[in-house]
């Protein structure tokens, strides 16, 4: 199947509401379509950066706006699609083999990453020329 941007969607998560705060738990395989291997978060993003800026050949991931809000700029080589994150029990799962790039982001955002697989630097395409090649072969 070819990449596509309409692969990736929005996914809610569950949230229990409580008084005294909420919680979403999430599972592997059960609230999201993969088993998670790595957890990782982003924070103290100064104003203006942009982080992403690659692809990867085989992971999966559920991107969440954990704290605060971003854009997650999505591309296939073809199309282009913007998703904002911005509630804690909303994930963007991003299929393999579609560039991201992380925008905008509020001050004091934390973005959280759940990943299908443990951290393997053979598996980041880095260079939008190698991805544009890589899809389009």
């Amino acid at each position: 199947m070819k990449p596509s941007i309409y692969n990736c969607s929005v996914i809610e998560l569950p949230k229990i509401n409580n008084r005294a705060g909420n919680i979403t738990p999430v599972h592997g395989l059960q609230d999201i379509p993969f088993d998670i291997k790595r957890i990782y978060y982003l924070y103290d993003v100064p104003g203006g950066e942009t982080r992403g800026g690659h692809a990867h050949k085989e992971l999966q991931q559920l991107i969440i706006a954990a704290s605060g809000s971003f854009d997650v700029v999505l591309d296939d080589g073809k199309n282009k699609r913007t998703i904002t994150l911005n509630r804690p029990n909303f994930g963007l799962y991003v299929t393999p083999l579609i560039w991201r790039e992380l925008i905008n982001f509020s001050s004091g955002a934390v973005l959280l990453v759940l990943a299908s697989l443990n951290f393997s630097e053979d598996d980041y395409i880095r260079d939008y020329g190698e991805f544009s090649k890589l899809i389009n072969e």
